[in-house]
């Protein structure tokens, strides 16, 4: 049973004032950190962009297995580019995360593969953090159309299965540059 995963990264980056997935952190962009930490354990995953998505060209390139799709409802908000790559996804099995996420651990990936539930959502101390594994034929379910407002309300509908991790870098994402500020320094100290 193979696995897939979806980036997200066609937001506006409206709160942090520039294309944010194309900030350096530890010599990568941000969204070549995500990618590669999420790619060992995927056969594919489906970048979606929208904004910006010249930036992303280059980038997605590099990788053959990273398929990068447009789209063209962007604006419509996050939802629109969940459905967007889910629609595309094969297997029964994948991983989402939104593209700003870049400290998630490999280990983070290894445990939710662990687990065969519907939905598994690492936690670090008690918080709910990225990424979210899904199993099973949820898709069906996440596309129906007009039935949920957004992901979030679909897992809330839904009876996930915590996993406590240990990475603080499920919480830690970048909506804004004092939070692009705050992962890099805590990359200096060695974040966990």
């Amino acid at each position: 049973m193979g696995v897939e995963g979806i980036i997200l990264a066609a937001g506006l980056s409206s709160r942090a004032k520039t294309y944010k997935m194309t900030l350096i952190l530890n010599g990568r962009t941000i969204i070549e950190n995500t990618i590669e930490g999420m790619l060992p354990f995927c056969e594919r995953i489906i970048l979606v962009g929208g904004y910006k998505i010249e930036m992303l060209e280059p980038i997605a390139k590099r990788y053959d297995r990273v398929l990068l799709v447009f789209n063209e409802n962007y604006k419509d908000g996050m939802f629109s580019s969940v459905k967007k790559g889910i629609g595309l996804v094969k297997e029964e099995r994948f991983f989402f995360t939104p593209g700003d996420y870049p400290l998630i651990s490999q280990d983070v990936y290894r445990e939710l593969l662990k687990h065969d539930d519907k939905i598994v959502i690492p936690t670090f101390q008690g918080r709910k953090g990225h990424p979210v594994f899904f199993n099973g034929s949820v898709k069906d379910e996440i596309l129906e159309e007009g039935r949920y407002l957004s992901l979030r309300d679909y897992i809330g509908n839904s009876e996930p299965v915590f996993v406590p991790v240990d990475c603080r870098g499920i919480l830690m994402d970048v909506d804004t540059m004092e939070d692009y500020e705050n992962i890099l320094s805590w990359c200096i100290k060695g974040v966990k």
